[in-house]
């Protein structure tokens, strides 16, 4: 009930952040593309919460096929506007359809289309809302074809005929382009040129590698199109993040405000179509093997991921940052048979493992919901200089694999629960400010600290929490006879036994290993009851985060921490 209690205090604290709405109402080429069958299509407006920080909720109210006239017709802007608060945005992108024939989507620009541009922005204005237009993407095309136009609601189907195109873009909209620029400088209000900045796009691309952004799909290779597609119009995933990228960093310049949030990722991962990949393996598979002359980052969006994560020893200088609500979870547990029928064993149960050095994580869930069910690993990190910030690790027994010998880890502000030995392992780590909850009696820490190393864990100003009932939790207990555990300006619940550490029925291990603590409060704070092999330090100069963490290199970890 106290870790619910933990979960609910954080999430409410962060429902106190304002969040700030962009609402997109537009046509296909701005709207949400259903997933089934391996659909590679995608708008540019599906793709843009990947470049926002968590101050900015997009709302896409863009739609398939409609122009501003059919938007308003079928009540679809009076949704919109009801939602639209003080300080949100609207950003609006109409023309395609706008252009079209039919009566019920065809308006003029100069009279038509920009009234219904003006009442976007004017009812937006009424709401305090902060109105933004957009012109129309371009259409990839290299040759004069009257029924361009025409062929965004019915694509070519993918053939072997060959047509001639030539090497320059030709324009389809016309007058269309004009309106938003127009309106908007009529309005007073921002405008994104979106037209000329995907022309020098594709322009620059070319004929033959700007098929590469729309949906020229070859037959059989998506079942959402299994006939293939020559579409000029709609994006694919690439297509449609390199746009978004586009306008994002156009918002950035014209809206410096909203601008502000604005980030960006090499790689977004998202269940809900919105980033590159689906699932975090497929990111990271995705980075150059050995890339030395940069980081890359890949963003997780909201969503949990039930996937065996590895980041193998050549991926290195990745970086992983978390959305609120991403968790990469796993259900394996050490007793658990593999498909030859053996046992898994603790390091098989892993939900995720982390072996290339350099590698940092934020805001990142590891959980194994295995239960208590023995020894289930959530996350085992065989890495060197590796750095987590604001991560969450979950579990009950193993929750906390530091696996790597001689290898150095730095967790800041980081929230760690288990039952029995949650943290252990070889390699030297750090935990800064971090909260070490026991969700059932047992032991925190496990280290198996190799002879001759210099130090094995260090807890700097940490809070030692407990769930209700929990009532008697050593600090350590020596897996390896050269063990060591430092706590320095910890705060120790009531939990934490009064003696402190368990020799773990190892009396010869009382002569070697090193636990300590410098300047323990809290009710678990008792120096004069401690196990008498334990030591109660008198500086914590020692202990100091360079001389733990530096090692030969120097390796500063905060120097990763943005």
């Amino acid at each position: 009930m106290i870790a619910l209690a933990f979960l609910l205090g954080l999430t409410a604290f962060k429902a106190e952040r304002r969040v700030t709405t962009v609402f997109m109402i537009g046509d296909s080429t701005m709207a949400n593309k259903k997933l089934e069958g391996n659909n590679p299509e995608r708008g540019w407006g599906q793709m843009l919460p990947g470049f926002f920080t968590e101050d900015i909720r997009v709302d896409n109210h863009a739609v398939n096929g409609r122009s501003s006239k059919s938007f308003i017709d079928e009540g679809r802007w009076d949704k919109v506007i009801a939602q639209v608060q003080k300080g949100d945005y609207v950003f609006i992108q109409f023309g395609h359809n706008d252009e079209k024939p039919d009566e019920a989507r065809h308006t003029e620009p100069g009279t038509t289309f920009d009234a219904n541009l003006r009442r976007f922005v004017r009812e937006t204005k009424e709401k305090g809302g902060i109105p933004v237009l957009f012109n129309s993407i371009v259409r990839r095309n290299f040759r004069i074809d009257s029924t361009a136009v025409l062929k965004d609601d019915h694509p070519d189907e993918a053939t072997d005929r060959h047509y001639e195109e030539g090497d320059e873009l030709i324009d389809t909209h016309g007058a269309y382009l004009e309106s938003p620029r127009r309106v908007a400088q009529e309005e007073g209000v921002a405008f994104i040129d979106m037209n000329r900045l995907t022309h020098d796009l594709v322009q620059g691309m070319g004929p033959e590698a700007s098929k590469e952004l729309y949906m020229w799909i070859p037959a059989n290779t998506a079942p959402a199109c299994p006939k293939g597609k020559e579409d000029n119009t709609h994006l694919n995933v690439q297509g449609a993040r390199i746009v978004a990228r586009l306008a994002a960093d156009a918002v950035a310049e014209v809206l410096p405000e909203l601008g502000k949030y604005v980030r960006h990722y090499d790689f977004v991962v998202a269940k809900d179509g919105s980033g590159d990949f689906f699932t975090v393996q497929e990111a990271v598979n995705a980075v150059p093997d050995f890339r030395k002359e940069g980081r890359t980052t890949i963003l997780v969006r909201p969503g949990v991921y039930k996937e065996k994560l590895v980041v193998p020893e050549c991926k290195i200088n990745v970086s992983l940052i978390g959305q609120d609500g991403a968790v990469i979870s796993g259900d394996d547990y050490a007793s658990k048979k593999n498909r030859f029928g053996e046992n898994m064993s603790t390091s098989g149960s892993s939900s995720c493992y982390i072996y290339a050095p350099d590698f940092y994580a934020e805001n990142l869930t590891f959980e194994n919901t295995a239960g208590r069910v023995g020894q289930a690993v959530a996350c085992f990190v065989s890495a060197d200089r590796a750095v987590f910030r604001s991560c969450r690790f979950l579990g009950n027994q193993d929750t906390l694999y530091t696996y790597g010998r001689h290898c150095r880890q730095y967790y800041d502000e980081c929230y760690i629960e288990g039952t029995v030995d949650f943290i252990f392992g070889w390699s030297t780590a750090v935990f800064n400010r971090c909260t070490i909850r026991s969700t059932g009696n047992g032991y925190v820490t496990a280290p198996s600290t190799d002879q001759g190393e210099k130090y094995g864990y260090v807890f700097l100003d940490c809070d030692l929490t407990a769930s209700d009932g929990v009532d008697k939790v050593y600090l350590s207990r020596p897996w390896r006879p050269y063990g060591q555990a430092v706590f320095i300006r910890c705060r120790l619940g009531k939990h934490i036994v009064p003696e402190g550490w368990h020799n773990w029925g190892k009396k010869d291990a009382e002569k070697t290993v090193f636990y300590a603590e410098y300047e323990s409060t809290g009710e678990g704070a008792c120096p004069d009851k401690r196990a008498a092999f334990s030591h109660q330090l008198e500086s914590a100069d020692d202990f100091a985060l360079g001389k733990v963490l530096g090692g030969e290199d120097g390796w500063n970890p905060l120097e990763m921490i943005q």
